[in-house]
């Protein structure tokens, strides 16, 4: 199966219903600091809509909750794969996205045969504070050496104008957060990033 290029992570169904009907098809679910009950409800109707829109749905972080709702795709990001039950994972025939930011981390996902490898943060972001600085796209284009196959995806600061470069350097797919999420047309934003990406 290949991933799209176009990788938009979002916080809550209300942007999958924006997003989907524009063509998205590969999508993040990331929610954070929410009660069990509501993330689950969230990841249910996020199934429910990316399979009726032809979309893969990606859950970030809850795993458990990700199998018992029949999901097949999640993101780890390091610390999470330090809690997370691998054998479960794997049994549920799940695919992962893996997050890396140095050579350890990277050495650490190629050994879990990832189905996508993300590195960032590529360029300064505002999403969260992080120990990591700017990766650059020459260390894009090097992980992309280190990861052969394995689809990378770069993450961190991106913008529809930056695509291309993070592209060229190496990455298969690109990754948007606040970009869309901040922009004052977010629809439109989305538009531009599916011509660019398509």
């Amino acid at each position: 199966m290949t991933l799209d290029r176009f990788y938009p992570i979002f916080d809550s169904t209300e942007w999958l219903l924006r997003a989907l009907p524009l063509g998205v098809k590969l999508v993040q679910l990331r929610i954070k600091d929410q009660t069990p009950a509501y993330v689950r409800a969230e990841i249910r109707a996020a199934k429910g809509l990316c399979g009726e829109f032809g979309a893969t749905l990606v859950v970030n972080d809850h795993w458990q909750m990700a199998i018992e709702e029949g999901c097949d795709f999640i993101h780890l990001g390091q610390e999470d794969l330090d809690v997370a039950d691998m054998d479960a994972i794997q049994k549920a025939g799940i695919r992962i996205g893996l997050s890396t930011h140095d050579g350890a981390e990277l050495d650490r996902a190629l050994a879990l045969n990832p189905a996508y490898i993300a590195l960032g943060p590529v360029y300064p972001t505002i999403l969260k504070k992080m120990k990591w600085h700017e990766q650059g796209l020459p260390r894009v284009t090097e992980w992309k050496q280190r990861v052969g196959k394995t689809p990378l995806v770069g993450i961190g600061g991106m913008s529809v104008e930056r695509a291309a470069g993070v592209f060229e350097a190496g990455a298969d797919i690109v990754s948007a957060v606040t970009d869309i999420t901040l922009n004052e047309y977010p629809e439109a934003r989305i538009r531009q990033w599916i011509e660019a990406t398509r």
